[in-house]
């Protein structure tokens, strides 16, 4: 999640927190938020379009008529009947306690797995966006914010 566009060059210039520049990349967003990944229909489809079995065996889906079947079993037809997906353990069908995509790369650095694939809840994540998906406990925003304030104080 937090690792979204942080992990790209483009940033948004408009945006108080530059986050391509300032994200630390530490992964608590994805430990935290991670397991609650929902992908919107669009993501299943390109998933099921571009072989992504990789990715779609994590999610199982709820049909219209009730059963849950893995996105693995779907066909870009049955996105349609979908009403609901949630995030699975392929292995026991029990939830995950993080993102399965969460990458470490080092000590305190973590990266997407399948950044350029990531679903669009991931991509669009901002915890600097107040009210809506603002995460207190991002550490590049705590850096920025007493950064502000230090400034202020100047």
């Amino acid at each position: 999640m937090g690792t979204g566009k942080g992990e790209d060059t483009e940033s948004d210039p408009g945006s108080e927190f530059d986050e391509a520049n300032d994200c630390l990349k530490c992964g608590l967003c994805c430990k935290i938020f991670g397991d609650r990944i929902t992908p919107a229909p669009e993501n299943l489809f390109s998933w099921m379009e571009n072989g992504r079995g990789d990715i779609l065996r994590f999610f199982m889906a709820c049909l219209d008529d009730g059963r849950w079947v893995w996105c693995t079993e779907l066909s870009p037809q049955d996105i349609s009947e979908i009403r609901a997906v949630e995030m699975r353990d392929p292995s026991t069908g029990g939830y995950l306690p993080v993102c399965p995509f969460l990458r470490r790369i080092a000590k305190n650095r973590y990266i997407c797995g399948v950044h350029a694939q990531k679903p669009e809840m991931c991509r669009n994540y901002q915890p600097w966006v107040w009210g809506e998906t603002h995460f207190n406990r991002c550490p590049a925003l705590k850096r920025k914010e007493e950064s502000r304030w230090r400034r202020s104080l100047e």
